[in-house]
């Protein structure tokens, strides 16, 4: 098997130039903004953002979209790609969802959580979930109305990768005229 290395360099430019990729499909909601927004306060920058070039000179982001909407007015790291326009596509549709299927050691992980600490309330609640297991809940004003209850039969529960999918899907079954109510169970 052979790797190529694709970074062609790292650059560090105004968050405002970068420009957003049209296929983005990452929505972030207020919970992880506030959080994401907290942890860039405690710590700042400790990754780059992945773009790569287009041909007018311009760098199109591929990851880091909600980090450059965040600080727009601060010059980020940027790792620069050589990736044409396919390329591109395939790594914004797979790098978070092959991150997420990675499994925590729980032993491992419950440890380092008890040495996280944060002054962050949406920090804090991040790490919460990790330690309970429990899902992060959206706020109200993000929730959909509640809706009559539905009879016991023919329910289908779906379990989601996580709650853009969980989104994604409710938006995609209302529009198609189900009736559908999002649980966290």
């Amino acid at each position: 098997m052979q790797i190529r290395d694709r970074i062609v360099g790292l650059v560090r430019v105004s968050a405002r130039q970068l420009r957003p990729h049209p296929k983005n499909w990452r929505r972030h909601p207020s919970h992880q903004r506030q959080a994401l927004r907290g942890l860039l306060e405690e710590i700042g920058y400790a990754d780059a953002l992945l773009a790569r070039r287009l041909p007018d000179g311009s760098l199109e982001l591929i990851d880091g979209h909600l980090r450059a909407e965040i600080t727009p007015d601060m010059e980020v790291p940027v790792l620069v790609l050589d990736l044409d326009e396919q390329e591109a596509a395939k790594l914004l549709a797979l790098l978070d969802p092959l991150a997420a299927l990675a499994e925590p050691d729980e032993q491992v992980l419950q440890q380092l959580l008890a040495e996280v600490q944060t002054q962050n309330e949406a920090v804090q609640a991040v790490l919460d979930s990790m330690t309970t297991g429990a899902p992060l809940l959206p706020e109200e004003s993000e929730m959909p109305p509640p809706e009559t209850p539905i009879p016991h039969l023919f329910q289908v529960v779906v379990e989601c990768r996580d709650e853009e999918d969980q989104r994604q899907l409710y938006e995609r079954l209302t529009q198609e005229g189900y009736t559908c109510r999002l649980l966290i169970l």
